[in-house]
C-alpha cells in the first residue's frame, strides 16, 4: 500500500462517474485516509461514496466527505483547517474539480468567463494556498492539479476558449508553486487528461464521439481510472524527484 496512512484531500469527488471519485477509490485501496470534497457533498453523498468504495475493496475505510465552494478562499481555508483538526496533517491535495462549457469566443459572456475562472483557476489557487500553509509547516506535501489537454493544444474537444485559458492558468500556477515551495519539501504537478468518459461529455453525439476516438492512437477515450493512476503516482514516494511536471494522460491524442 503505497499511500498507507497518508492524508489525502480529493476535491471534485461527488460523482461516482467522475475523476475525483476514481482518485478517492484508488487512494483508499492504497491505504490513504481520504477526505472527499465537493460543492455538492452532503452526508448522504459521502455515505454513498464510502459504502461503494468499502464494498468494492472489502474494507472499512476512514473516508469522510466535506462540502466546499472552492471559488471561496474563506471556505478553502476552513476546509483545510477542518482536515487538520480531524487527521493532524495534510499530505496530498488532488484537485479534480472543474466546469466546462463549449461555446465560441464570440458567444462567451462576462458571466461565463467569470464563472470559469472563479472555479477552475481561482479554485485551484484557493485550494493550493490553503493546503500549502499546512504542508509548509511540516516541510512535506504533494499538490496535484488536474488541467486539460485543451490548455496545451489551444482549445478542447468539449471546451471553449475560456475553459482552455482557465486550465492553462492552472498549469502555470502549479509550476510556480513547484518552483517556490520545492526548497521546503513540497512538490506540485499537473495531470492533463484528454477526452474522458465522465459527465463532461454527456450530450456529445455518437458520431462526434466516434470521430474523436478514431483520431486517438490508443483508439479509445480515457477512463477516470486512467487519470487516477497518474495521480496515485504523483501522490506517492515513487515520484519523490518529480515536481513542476505536466503528465499527459491522453492516449496519444496530443504528442508534443
Amino acid at each position: 500500500m503505497i499511500l498507507k496512512n497518508k492524508v489525502c484531500v480529493v476535491v471534485g469527488a461527488a460523482s461516482l462517474r467522475g475523476i475525483g471519485y476514481a482518485v478517492a477509490d484508488l487512494f483508499v485501496s492504497q491505504g490513504a485516509k481520504v477526505v472527499a470534497v465537493d460543492v455538492a457533498m452532503s452526508v448522504d453523498v459521502a455515505a454513498t461514496i464510502k459504502h461503494t468504495i468499502d464494498e468494492k475493496h472489502g474494507i472499512e475505510s476512514s473516508l469522510v466527505g466535506l462540502q466546499c465552494d472552492i471559488s471561496s478562499a474563506e471556505q478553502c481555508a476552513t476546509l483545510m483547517s477542518n482536515v487538520e483538526s480531524m487527521f493532524g496533517q495534510i499530505d496530498v491535495l488532488v484537485n479534480c474539480a472543474g466546469i466546462v462549457q463549449s461555446i465560441s469566443v464570440l458567444d462567451i459572456q462576462d458571466s461565463d468567463l467569470d464563472r470559469m475562472i472563479n472555479i477552475n483557476l481561482k479554485g485551484s489557487f484557493n485550494l493550493s494556498k490553503a493546503a500549502l500553509k499546512s504542508m509548509k509547516a511540516r516541510g512535506a506535501g504533494s499538490i496535484i492539479n488536474v488541467a486539460s489537454v485543451a490548455a496545451q493544444r489551444g482549445g478542447g474537444l468539449v471546451g471553449g476558449a475560456h475553459y482552455a485559458a482557465s486550465k492553462g492558468g492552472v498549469i502555470s500556477l502549479t509550476k510556480t508553486i513547484a518552483r517556490e515551495f520545492g526548497p521546503v519539501g513540497i512538490r506540485a504537478n499537473v495531470v492533463c487528461p484528454s477526452m474522458t468518459e465522465t459527465g463532461m461529455i454527456d450530450g456529445m453525439s455518437t458520431e462526434k464521439y466516434k470521430e474523436i476516438v478514431a483520431a486517438i492512437p490508443l483508439q479509445r477515450a480515457g477512463h477516470a481510472e486512467d487519470i487516477a493512476g497518474a495521480c496515485l503516482f504523483l501522490a506517492s514516494d515513487y515520484s519523490s524527484y518529480i515536481t513542476g511536471s505536466t503528465i499527459d494522460v491522453n492516449g496519444g491524442s496530443h504528442i508534443h
